[in-house]
């Protein structure tokens, strides 16, 4: 969809309503569960009890978050995707869920969320309808909207952009974000915004998108296959240099869910899946059957070092660098402390490639040494000089990341500046 020149026109001639951003929320990317990649819009619960979108589904989701060590790794939120209200609004205009697969209501399931530690995302559609045929928030319905899911307690709102005008986006989106500051309860604010006007400059500016949104989808949906991930991962690294230095603190670029513990990825893609997301500063949002989930993809979820890196303060979405001929590519992301996160990337099909390369090569400041930790194997490599040569053994459709930890820096502002301007000049010529 193209927007068209008064609907930029609107969003030029907005006022920044800086109070969304200054909500205090997400100042890491945000982690949790979300219903949609997984479960989507299954509403049979006569003919499958067990997966349908229900009340009970996120009762056992949130147990499972709370008991099975996600919790205390930082993954909270159980976000409820489209599909969970009654077809109608009630006849005080409001939005309900539906009385048979969520009788006890919204505000009991957020009581039952919070009671174990974790907070509750909901789902909403600027539009006539959802993407999914349920009641939309249409622009009159946005104050009323924002207080009935504020009065429920939840504590996220991804609004979608179905059945709507560019138009009606360009009103909607920033007056859902006042809407949601005015109930006075902290609510994250995910936008689709620029997913339905391309992702792309000069139809979104995301200097705005940023004073609007605490994070927002720029591309496709995710489906569960490694052609999906890979459109992704080629779409927003194609256009890193826009969307980089969008990302931080507060307002993330969210490339969409996490697909591991399905049925798509391989072991090994699995955790490229993970890496990548993690170099992006993606938010760490799974949709997978917790229930069932399988010990690899479990580890590859809970890796303390990868979590700790996607949730490092600084907030800096990574980039890449490297874009060999191999088929070989690598991203780098700045981290506090001057320390850094390298990811290795094979895109072969053919059998486990040995790169070699040395970080003087990947611009590292000369006369440097690092501690490097393997951050699948979960050991530390040994430390190396800027100026060493190394080779990494990359397995196909697979990735080696590593976190580099400097023990000797010079006085070179290398990382200074990446920390005092995040996103500036940060420009490797290697590709």
């Amino acid at each position: 969809v193209v927007l068209s020149r008064l609907a930029l026109a609107l969003v030029l001639a907005l006022p920044l309503p800086s109070v969304a951003l200054e909500n205090g929320l997400a100042r890491t990317p945000p982690m949790g569960w979300m219903s949609w990649e997984r479960f989507r819009c299954n509403v049979d619960c006569q003919a499958d009890p067990h997966n349908c979108i229900s009340e009970q589904l996120f009762f056992e989701m949130a147990d499972r978050l709370a008991e099975d060590g996600w919790r205390e790794l930082g993954y909270e939120y159980i976000n409820i995707d489209d599909c969970w209200s009654a077809k109608q609004r009630d006849v005080a205009g409001q939005l309900v869920p539906d009385p048979k697969r969520f009788p006890s209501g919204i505000k009991a399931l957020a009581d039952y969320v919070h009671a174990r530690g974790l907070k509750l995302g909901i789902y909403g559609d600027l539009g006539i309808f959802t993407c999914g045929g349920y009641p939309g928030t249409t622009l009159e319905n946005v104050k009323q909207d924002a207080q009935t899911f504020a009065a429920w307690g939840v504590d996220m709102l991804k609004l979608d952009g179905c059945y709507s005008s560019a138009e009606e986006q360009a009103k909607g989106y920033p007056e859902m974000a006042r809407a949601l500051n005015a109930t006075g309860r902290p609510i994250v604010y995910s936008c689709s915004w620029p997913a339905y006007q391309g992702g792309l400059p000069p139809e979104v500016n995301y200097t705005i998108l940023a004073e609007i949104c605490n994070l927002w989808r720029n591309y496709d949906d995710i489906q569960d296959s490694w052609e999906s991930v890979l459109s992704i991962v080629d779409w927003f690294f194609t256009n890193q240099d826009v969307l980089q230095p969008a990302a931080g603190p507060g307002h993330w670029n969210d490339p969409d869910m996490l697909i591991i513990g399905n049925f798509g990825l391989s072991f090994e893609q699995s955790r490229s899946q993970m890496a990548l997301w993690t170099v992006m500063a993606a938010p760490l949002l799974m949709s997978t059957d917790l229930r069932t989930i399988s010990p690899s993809a479990k580890e590859i979820l809970q890796n303390r070092l990868m979590i700790q890196i996607n949730q490092d303060p600084l907030g800096i979405q990574g980039r890449r660098i490297v874009k060999e001929k191999s088929q070989i590519e690598v991203f780098l992301r700045p981290l506090s402390r001057a320390a850094s996160a390298l990811v290795f990337f094979s895109r072969r099909t053919d059998m486990p490639f040995r790169y070699t390369t040395s970080l003087a090569k990947l611009h590292f400041p000369e006369d440097a040494v690092y501690e490097v930790h393997d951050v699948y194997v979960g050991k530390i490599v040994g430390a190396l000089r800027t100026a060493d040569n190394f080779s990494v053994v990359i397995n196909p459709s697979g990735v080696v990341m590593w976190y580099l930890c400097p023990m000797a820096l010079p006085l070179q502002p290398w990382h200074v500046a990446r920390q005092q301007a995040p996103g500036e000049g940060f420009h490797p010529a290697l590709l």
